[in-house]
């Protein structure tokens, strides 16, 4: 009887260590350091600007098609100033309607005669990465290519973008625009940027257009559909669901190929509230070759982690109030201090486990304050008086895109009760008894003195 107890003690024993077994591998995948095979890589979230991995982000490489996010960032910029409608219609010119034949490149055939929408051409852009179609928005924008290159770089000065240089708007090399490059750059030259940098212009373009999404996130369109010239569409962005590498929430943004730049992709993805925005530059196999598949293999990567060991947390509650700073002093008022606590609720994209790493801390307003670091009566209710940012202390770092990018964790700091301006008798009475505060505590310094 007790051999029998043994020997099912020793299979249970066994079955329990096969069952726990897989959970034990995967938490020691998940632990493992993220590796990126790529020239370089950015993960970041799309609400802050707030950096989650990097890899050589500022190391200056080719963007290839990528670049189209510049072009479809002025479109819809000419869109919403009323520049440019929908459906204005466009005639190739000799330099598209050659470039639009090339189908060794991504593109749809243009007829040299034809009429095609601006709507037409945006979708053959951003779904399929045609680069005629590119081209003819450069010249219904700009009048030229060249113009439009300009106006690329001007745009990308405005958004604040570092390590940078466009010379054309589709992102080939200039080697391939049938002798049509444009005027003032070289035949051989492409349009380069850093991680960092295309990271920025896909968070502006989110930020600024997210209408962008509504066509970059379809996964099959037929251009000229029920017509002798339709061709089908497919998506260049094999994360978009039901594609060949499929990730729950992708829903853009820009994939990008040149012998010069590698395998890129721009990928953006949402879930449970949750934006990311992930860069990955001439991204490459276990073998150390460039593929397609490459690119949103390693993305995959940067979006498991980013969703995996991130989550969006309401550190601060709206009306929190600084323990030992609930109120602030206040001169020239009926009473002589006001209480302050945040105007919203202060979330952020936390790491797992580290939800207690962040302090709160409020920086004032120094235009309302006195040099001793008092608040001027009148004061309404519910005025700024400054705002609660965060300080981190955990081991990875706080940073940001761009360092103004550091606002998007500032909450409202303001006031939760009236302080009305008191009279010129209050304020005389005030000053008196100051002043006869000042004399007793000289006197009784003295006497100590003589004591």
């Amino acid at each position: 009887m007790k051999r029998k107890r043994k020997w099912l003690f020793w299979l249970l024993s066994v079955c329990l260590c096969l069952t726990l077994w897989p959970f034990q591998q995967t938490a020691k995948a998940e632990s493992a350091p993220l590796d990126i095979r790529a020239d370089a890589a950015i993960l970041v979230d799309a609400k802050t600007g707030r950096i989650l991995y990097e890899k050589n982000i500022d190391t200056v490489l080719g963007i290839a098609s990528m670049t189209k996010m510049m072009t479809e960032y002025l479109l819809l910029d000419a869109v919403k100033a009323k520049r440019v409608k929908w459906d204005q219609t466009y005639t190739p010119s000799e330099y598209v309607y050659r470039l639009s034949q090339d189908r060794a490149l991504s593109n749809v055939p243009l007829r040299k005669d034809g009429k095609y929408t601006v709507r037409e051409l945006y979708e053959a852009m951003a779904i399929y990465s045609a680069n005629g179609a590119t081209v003819a928005i450069a010249e219904i924008i700009a009048g030229s290519e060249k113009n439009f290159v300009k106006m690329m770089n001007e745009k990308a000065k405005q958004l604040g973008l570092k390590d940078y240089k466009f010379v054309n708007a589709t992102g080939l090399s200039n080697e391939d625009l049938k002798g049509f490059h444009p005027e003032g750059t070289n035949s051989d030259e492409e349009n380069v940027m850093s991680a960092r940098a295309m990271a920025t212009l896909a968070y502006r373009l989110l930020k600024d257009h997210p209408e962008v999404l509504e066509t970059a996130s379809i996964p099959h369109k037929m251009f000229r559909g029920g017509t002798e010239d339709e061709i089908k569409m497919d998506n260049w962005n094999w994360m978009l669901p039901g594609l060949v590498y499929g990730y729950e929430g992708v829903d853009g943004l820009k994939t990008g190929y040149t012998e010069f730049a590698g395998n890129c992709f721009t990928g953006t993805a949402k879930r449970n509230g949750v934006r990311l925005i992930s860069v990955v530059m001439n991204a490459k196999d276990a073998s150390g070759k460039t593929t397609k598949e490459a690119r949103f293999k390693e993305t995959e990567k940067l979006f498991n982690y980013g969703f995996h060991q991130y989550s969006l947390q309401t550190l601060y509650p709206k009306g929190y109030q600084l323990k030992g700073k609930e109120t602030i002093p206040v001169v020239k008022g009926k009473e002589k201090e006001v209480r302050v606590a945040t105007a919203k609720k202060l979330s952020l994209l936390v790491k797992n486990g580290e939800e207690k790493q962040y302090k709160p801390v409020y920086v004032l307003d120094q235009k309302k304050m006195t040099k001793e670091g008092k608040l001027i009566a009148p004061l309404k209710k519910g005025e700024t008086v400054g705002y609660m940012t965060l300080e981190y202390k955990g081991d990875d770092s706080l940073a940001f895109l761009s360092p103004d990018m550091q606002k998007n964790i500032r909450v409202p700091l303001v006031t939760t009760t009236e302080v009305e301006k008191a009279n010129w008798f209050v304020l005389s009475m005030r000053a008196i008894g100051g002043l006869f505060a000042d004399l007793w505590t000289s006197v009784a310094k003295t006497v100590k003195g003589w004591l």
